[in-house]
């Protein structure tokens, strides 16, 4: 990788920038494994830092390897100590606004990135879009180390107490799997907060007005999650309960309107925003007045 090296970087970590270096080389090592590059795969590294994964995603099978770092300090280093990687290129900027697509022209097809915790829910729609908007570029897979609390959510089950509008959210754009646990001591500085990394790779819908009906359903999460420990009854169910179509679909997926927004799995979530726009029960994208 040439004579500018890890220890050469004379940089402080910025709060601002939710800086932390991971480490852990073991960590480093499944990140990449669980990437599985090939020699075909072009990847998007966000936040590179100080270079600790860029070499390693340098070092693999990957055809080329093109990340976004926001500090002007740490690009000028990243710029020095891989000069002369002709598969790296780097761009400056914020990744929320940046453009994602590679310099070269090649099409990216996956992301594996060490992510800062203050904009992990912005860029995880930027990243696998949203129930109302699809994503500005098709990833097929995705390697993020986040804050464990947020991983969690991804990865909950109906039922469980990480189980939430998050992971309603997600689950229904992606299949999500977590990787491995990450303890705060493996970063430099140690973060408050332990981390996690989870693979997630985006589905292809099928469903001609999925994101006519994803923003109805945005609607009707925001609505129901508000009153998390609220029954549907109290929340959803002075709509839902004025229209038979709606209590026999209910009853044909075994949801009761006792059960609690947690309790509801993503696709039966899905299925009464698409009955609801079926059956016009709320108007103009609006829940009816009570």
């Amino acid at each position: 990788m040439g004579d500018y090296t890890l220890n050469d970087f004379r940089h402080i970590p910025r709060k601002r920038f939710g800086q932390h270096w991971l480490k852990d080389q073991s960590v480093l090592d499944k990140i990449v494994k669980a990437a599985e590059l090939k020699s075909e795969d072009c990847v998007l590294e966000i936040g590179p830092g100080k270079g600790a994964l860029t070499e390693k995603l340098i070092e693999s099978k990957a055809r080329f390897i093109q990340a976004i770092e926001l500090d002007r300090d740490l690009v000028v280093g990243l710029k020095k100590r891989f000069s002369n990687q002709n598969k790296f290129r780097l761009r400056e900027g914020d990744v929320l606004s940046a453009s994602l697509d590679a310099e070269n022209g090649l099409s990216i097809n996956k992301v594996v990135a060490n992510i800062p915790y203050n904009i992990t829910g912005p860029l995880l729609k930027r990243l696998i879009g949203e129930l109302r908007k699809a994503p500005e570029n098709s990833f097929e897979t995705l390697v993020l180390l986040m804050q464990k609390e947020v991983a969690q959510r991804l990865v909950a089950l109906p039922g469980t107490s990480n189980f939430s509008a998050l992971s309603v959210r997600i689950q229904l754009l992606a299949k999500c799997r977590e990787i491995c646990d990450v303890p705060s001591k493996c970063f430099h500085p140690a973060p408050k907060v332990d981390s996690k990394v989870v693979i997630i790779k985006p589905f292809v819908s099928s469903e001609p007005d999925f994101y006519e009906i994803g923003n109805l359903l945005e609607k009707l999460l925001k609505h129901a999650f508000a009153g998390r420990r609220k029954k549907l009854r109290n929340t959803i169910g002075s709509f839902v309960t004025s229209n038979e179509q709606i209590k026999e679909i209910f009853a044909c997926r075994g949801i009761s309107l006792d059960q609690r927004p947690q309790e509801i799995s993503p696709s039966n979530w899905f299925a009464l925003a698409k009955a609801l726009k079926d059956t016009s029960v709320i108007e103009n994208g609006h829940f009816p007045s009570k």
